[in-house]
């Protein structure tokens, strides 16, 4: 390795910290960053007197490490439902403008949009009843009969 590098590793890993936040602030992918926090680590760790191939193995096993076992629970925290028009119709009472079986689909009309409905629970919901919107499943809502009604 030239001694150029070998003279400077604490710059050389910030370097690495760099390219990787940009890389991962293109891809937004939640891998590199790992990267960067390893190569972070090795900022300091250069200022010993390890030799460039442990400095190595350290960088890449630390980074595996955060990639294996933090990548999972960040990427739960970061991701977020974008709520749509429709989700605010759940727990709203709606009117059946078709018939709902436990095998046939029917329709509702929440507004002036009709949507494609089926039941919670398998039971008949008459034309003309009152169900409750429980949540959606694609464009299909997934609806509830309100009391006794059928």
């Amino acid at each position: 390795m030239p001694l150029l590098v070998l003279n400077n590793l604490p710059w050389f890993w910030l370097i690495v910290v760099v390219l990787c936040i940009v890389i991962e602030s293109l891809t937004m992918a939640l891998t590199t960053i790992w990267f960067a926090c390893g190569a972070f680590a090795m900022i300091f760790l250069s200022l010993a007197p390890l030799p460039f191939k442990w400095q190595l193995f350290i960088f890449v096993a630390v980074s595996l490490l955060l990639l294996v076992f933090t990548r999972p629970l960040a990427a739960k925290k970061f991701a977020k439902k974008t709520p749509t028009n429709a989700d605010r119709l759940i727990g709203k009472k709606i009117l059946v403008v078709q018939r709902i079986t436990e095998f046939e689909k029917g329709a509702i009309k929440a507004g002036d949009v009709v949507w494609t409905a089926r039941s919670e629970n398998g039971d008949i919901i008459e034309e003309g009843a009152e169900c409750k919107i429980v949540r959606f499943e694609g464009n299909t809502a997934v609806v509830k009969k309100i009391g006794g009604e059928t």
